[in-house]
């Protein structure tokens, strides 16, 4: 096999796994974005909160960076319901939900990201696992098991709560707050309620994908900052509410990503997502599955 053909398939399979994990840190914003209509631009600094969670758990403890998060899920649910509370007291109730909760977003992010500098420093974290570092040689490729793990994890994260979302009544409320509140109240479903419960999934996912990010690579306060707009975009590129198109365009633009990155370089990685982005929505302007 040529040395350029042995480059492209493993750039293909990096950029799947990587996929995957993109698809872990959209999926918070297809249910608050996409599903409440809660524009959250303080979602990264929620999953770099659970990176740092992950690396507390595994450098003090040595817990299993992903357990460590699992474990702490229950405080970040309630943290995304607290989180949501305000927000509806302070401006969804007063139907000021635009600007000023778009900065109430950004506070939290600001202030989450400056409490991290001042306690752990910027100096870049990292977590101990077995599976970081070695790679599984299948032959045409291989498969680096800290890319591996996250993608396997994300997947059945992602699987698990579409089934929660199609099959139960708490999910089906979820689906349809956004739409027809009215219509909720009259099947007895509170629509505040549902929206907590809603966010509260949010920021979990969130914080689980800060266990994922830290074991794809070493993290500090401002690596957040990265991934507004890619968060926005997979959500967007998807449809909106869609998860199956979430999961569609995360694989796509990590694909993207990883084969720019090896045939052009790193730098061009972003222009060329994003320039897929803009093609996509000019044909599609609803997203890749959005209705």
């Amino acid at each position: 096999m040529s040395a350029s053909l042995d480059l492209l398939i493993n750039a293909l399979v990096s950029g799947l796994l990587l996929g995957g994990f993109y698809a872990a840190v959209s999926i918070g914003i297809a249910i608050a974005f996409g599903m409440l209509d809660i524009v959250n631009i303080a979602h990264p600094a929620f999953i770099l909160l659970g990176s740092y969670v992950a690396f507390i758990g595994n450098s003090v403890f040595g817990i299993d960076p992903i357990l460590a998060t699992l474990i702490a899920l229950p405080a970040f649910y309630a943290l995304g319901m607290l989180a949501y509370q305000v927000y509806y007291v302070a401006f969804e109730r007063r139907d000021d939900q635009s600007l000023r909760g778009l900065s109430f977003f950004f506070g939290l992010l600001f202030i989450t990201e400056v409490t991290l500098v001042l306690t752990f420093g910027v100096d870049y974290r990292l977590v101990k696992a077995s599976y970081i570092g070695p790679s599984l040689n299948l032959g045409l490729f291989d498969l680096p098991l800290r890319l591996l793990v996250p993608f396997l994890v994300s997947m059945a994260m992602v699987v698990g709560l579409q089934l929660f979302l199609s099959h139960t009544f708490v999910g089906r409320a979820i689906q349809a707050v956004a739409q027809d509140q009215q219509a909720l109240r009259l099947m007895a479903a509170n629509p505040i309620k549902i929206k907590r419960i809603a966010f509260g999934l949010s920021i979990g996912t969130a914080a689980l994908a800060g266990a994922f990010l830290i074991i794809i690579q070493p993290v500090e306060p401002s690596i957040g900052r990265e991934y507004i707009g890619r968060v926005f975009a997979i959500c967007v590129l998807g449809g909106l509410g869609s998860f199956p198109g979430m999961v569609i365009a995360a694989i796509t633009l990590g694909v993207a990503e990883s084969l720019t990155a090896t045939f052009l370089g790193p730098s061009w990685a972003p222009a060329v997502a994003f320039g897929i982005l803009l093609v996509t929505l000019a044909v599609r302007p609803s997203g890749i599955l959005g209705r």
